[in-house]
Formats: structure tokens, sequence, C-alpha cells
């Protein structure tokens, strides 16, 4: 397990998923939120790849995030998109509703850069988040993330376009300990 201050990231295990479908994906305002293709209901047993893992998928690493006092599940972590010719990926995370507001975000995407940077050598990695996304905003900023563009009305989400905000941090602006 990876650990944070508040966090852990660690494997996904079995008795997760009917916790992270219900609580992330059965919300189809927070699915259309954080995923970028449209809202659609999970089959219960599906191999859904968002919730099962694929141990084979190189360009893809998801976790479980569980609090460190007590283990309890609290969400989701994927460095995705890795490209291991230009050593760079993209961060994703989905804290269930009752955890958000306690600092995990910040917590998990410092844990992340840990393990892209360290663990996995990469020299880049980039955030992509709605524009309102004032938690991820602060959370990727806390960690030294630098704001390097909008994507102006490039997310359709329930009826509307949204701005998105491009985030990025290099290996050598990265301070370990910038956990905000």
């Amino acid at each position: 397990m990876l650990r944070g201050s508040k966090v852990g990231l660690r494997a996904r295990h079995e008795d997760d998923i009917p916790i992270l479908r219900a609580e992330l994906y059965d919300d189809v305002v927070n699915s259309s939120r954080a995923e970028g293709a449209p809202w659609r209901p999970i089959t219960p047993g599906s191999k859904d790849p968002r919730l099962v893992v694929d141990d084979k998928e190189q360009g893809l690493v998801p976790f479980s995030v569980v609090e460190l006092d007590g283990g309890t599940l609290v969400g989701t972590a994927t460095l995705w998109g890795i490209d291991n010719h230009h050593r760079a990926a993209h961060i994703g995370l989905g804290l269930l509703p009752s955890s958000r507001g306690k600092g995990y975000g910040t917590d998990v995407v410092a844990t992340l850069c840990h393990y892209g940077f360290v663990v996995r050598g990469l020299q880049r990695l980039q955030i992509e988040t709605l524009a309102d996304n004032a938690a991820m905003l602060r959370s990727a900023e806390r960690n030294g993330f630098v704001r390097e563009g909008l994507l102006r009305s490039s997310a359709w989400v329930l009826g509307e376009f949204l701005d998105e905000v491009l985030l990025g941090l290099l290996v050598q602006d990265w301070k370990p300990d910038s956990k905000g």
C-alpha cells in the first residue's frame, strides 16, 4: 500500500466494488461530471473497467483509497494514460460523498505524485478537471500543479457545455512535502 498522511492507496478488493458502484457510479450527476462519456447504468456483476481491474492493462493503474485510521474505503484514485516514452501520465480521483471536505483529495494527489514521480520515474503529471471543481483545483494547486490552460466549452455535462482546466506538474517542480 502507498501511504499518504491521511489515506492509503491499495489494490481494488472485490468488496470495494458494490460500494463504489452505489456511491460513485450509480450517482448520475457525480458520474456525469467525472467521466468523459455519458452516464449509463452498470449491470451488477459486469466487468466494467472503472470498477474491475485488469492487471494486464499497462497504461492504467487504479487504486482504492482507504483511510489510514481504520482502513475504511473512501474512494478511488487512478494514474491513467501512462506514456512510458514521454514519461507522462494523468491523475484522476473520486471520493465517496461522505469523504469529501476532509482533506483526502489533497493527500490522494500527493500520494499519486509520489507514485508517478518516484515509483514510476515519470517526468510530467497532468490533471484535467471541470472549471467549477474547486475541490480538485485546490488539491492540485496545493501539490504544486500549475494551471496551463482553459479548454472552453469542452465538456458536455448534463445538457450544457462546461469549461475544463488543464493543470500540469513537472518532476523538477514537485515538492514531496507540499501536501497543503
